[in-house]
Formats: structure tokens, sequence, C-alpha cells
């Protein structure tokens, strides 16, 4: 017993100080405005997105200190979605709706239509937004900025998560604990290797001549994890990417229902942890630092249980507070963690609807 407490300190330890560093770095992100005649694309697919497009429009216009064209796409929806876009449109020239074309073989179905908004974007940064993301009035410039102050061929934030039921505590706030306390941030910095590519889906601003000389979206077309997808894609072609913090840049609610948190980390899972290398790992990883410190205490409540479950509290107060998300999520930090894995092993072992991988309704085989 006495190894495995020190072994469980050990995985809550590491995570505690990777996220002190990793913050420490996030915090000495430069803010530099755009520069020169930049023109920022504001790119937003939409697919059934009538309760979300108008909002997220009127973010995007608000945008200050540089120019933008705000560019979206209505990607097969039936709803009112191309109805309130074309309304907005009528009274602002910056404003254009697409609509996309049918679905190509071996595209999936967002990625497909991102591409098609690049080919009719006129700027010199395309910033790829989510429907259900609010930019702030200065994220478009800081964010051309810091490309262009940085040479980074594509930058990603993800965006200050708002969350109000207990479902989505039990979920979203897996994104920045695994961000800020597994991916060395200094590494992606220093390193160029594709391995440390990492981007929020969404929230990404790319260089124009980088998106094309890379491949852009077309290279990933059969993928659904844009964002871990791209910023590899970038890497692999020479193009450094960076990840900045982003609660000030934009907000997202992803979902307001467990259900749908469920199955839209569900979509995308075998891109990412849910492999059988790599899963195994991060459930020891994750249970040890995140879990079992709490399992045990009740068990046996020596000092490095006891030590290991504060670290890990700790870690996920550090994660809460720097990016902002609802505090109450704290108090269900070891079960959001198990929720997070229990996503990931439906997802490799094919359980249910985890046998699907899927955008906005379209389905498509997994593995």
């Amino acid at each position: 017993m006495t190894v495995l407490t020190l072994i469980l300190l050990v995985l809550a330890a590491f995570p505690a100080g990777l996220t002190v560093v990793n913050l420490a770095v996030l915090s000495r992100t430069p803010h530099a405005p755009a520069r020169g005649r930049t023109l920022v694309s504001i790119l937003i697919p939409a697919r059934n997105e009538a309760a979300n497009i108008g909002p997220a429009v009127e973010a995007a216009l608000a945008s200050r200190g540089v120019d933008i064209e705000v560019l979206v796409m209505d990607d097969g929806s039936t709803d009112a979605t191309a109805e309130i876009v074309r309304s907005m449109a009528s009274g602002d020239s910056r404003i254009r709706l697409l609509i996309a074309p049918a679905l190509t073989e071996g595209w999936t179905g967002k990625v497909h239509a991102c591409h098609h908004l690049s080919k009719h974007a006129r700027g010199t940064h395309f910033l790829f937004v989510d429907a259900d993301v609010r930019l702030t009035p200065h994220a478009a410039n800081l964010l051309s900025g810091h490309a262009q102050a940085t040479g980074a061929g594509l930058v990603s934030a993800v965006p200050r998560q708002i969350m109000k039921s207990p479902g989505e505590w039990l979920t979203v706030p897996a994104i920045n604990l695994l961000l800020l306390g597994y991916l060395p941030m200094g590494l992606m910095r220093a390193s160029a290797h594709p391995g440390f590519g990492a981007a929020c889906g969404q929230l990404m601003l790319v260089e124009r001549e980088a998106y094309g000389a890379s491949g852009g979206h077309a290279a990933i077309r059969s993928l659904i994890h844009d964002g871990i997808q791209l910023a590899r894609q970038f890497r692999r072609s020479g193009f450094m990417t960076d990840l900045v913090p982003g609660d000030r840049l934009a907000s997202c609610r992803m979902y307001t229902r467990f259900a749908d948190a469920w199955n839209g980390f569900s979509k995308n899972a075998h891109e990412g942890m849910a492999k059988p290398v790599a899963l195994p790992v991060w459930t020891i990883l994750l249970l040890g630092g995140h879990v079992l410190p709490f399992a045990l205490l009740p068990l046996a409540p020596t000092w490095p249980v006891v030590s290991a479950a504060l670290l890990s509290l700790a870690t996920r107060a550090m994660v809460t507070v720097a990016t902002r998300e609802n505090p109450l999520s704290i108090l269900l930090h070891p079960f959001t963690v198990l929720t997070s894995l229990a996503i990931q092993w439906s997802v490799l072992l094919r359980i249910g609807r985890a046998r699907r991988a899927g955008w906005k309704g379209r389905l498509y085989p997994v593995g």
C-alpha cells in the first residue's frame, strides 16, 4: 500500500507542477496588435444554428482594431440559420452568406465547410469560429497580431467555457485540465515537433499563406478533430503553431445537457486519447492522479494519499481560476475525470453510439 500511495502522490504532483509552469509561461504571452494591411476573415461553419448564429455574427461584427469580414457557411441547415444571416447581411456589407456544396465523399462535415469557407475568404488571416463562440471585440486583432509577432502559422485559444449545469461540470472542464496539466507549453513553443501541436477547434486563426502551403482543411479531410489535426498538419509542413490564453478573447457554451456533452466529446475521441496504446497510459495518469487518492481517503488517510488528493484539487482549482470556469465544478473534480475516461473507453471499445462519430447529424465510421 505504501508503494501505491507514493505512486499516486507522484501522479498527482506531476500535473500540479506542470500547471504552475504552464500558467507562468502563458502569463508572459505578449499582447501584440495587428500591424500593416491586415484583414481578418471570420469564418463560421453553421449547421442548424438558428439559436446561435445571430449572437455569433453580432459579436464578430463588434471586432475592433483590425479590418474584418464575416463569412457564414450554411451547411445543409433545416432551420432558420440561412434566413437569419441573410437578414443581417442586408444591413451590413461585411457579412456574406454562403451555401455549402454537397458533402464530398471522403470528407467530414465541419472540415468540408471550413475548406469551402477558406476558398471564399479575402483576408490575410482566417479566423475559424464555431457558431456557439462569442468573440470579444479585441480577439481578431490580438490573435492576428500574435501570429505576426511570433511568425506562427496557426494561433489558437480555448474560449472561456460557460457551464451552468452539473452535466456540463462533469464533462467540459476536462479540456483545460488536460491542456494545462499535461501539455508542456514551454516545449510546445520551443519545438516544432508535430506531437506538440495542439489547438482548439472552437477558435483558430491561421495565416493565409501558411494555410495554403500546409494544405489547410483539405489535408485533414477525413478527420473530425480539426483542432489537434490542423495544428499537427501545420507543424508537419514546417509552420509553428501556438496556444494562447483565451478566456478574455472569447466565450462559449458548448452544451446544455449531459447527453449532448457525452456525444460531443465522443465524436473526436478516437483521434485523441481513445487509442489502444494511448488510453491505458492516460487511464493510469488520470485515474492515479485525480481519482484514486479520493477513493482511498476513507480507507487509508495516510500523508501520501491526503497530499495527492490536495494536489489534485489544487491543480483543478488553479486551472479553474486561470480560465475563469465555474468554481462550483471543482466540487465534482474526481467525477469529471472519471466521466472523461468513461467517454474515451466507450469510444475505444465501441460501446453503443460510440461506434459512430459525427458532427451535427452526420455519422461516420470510427477507426
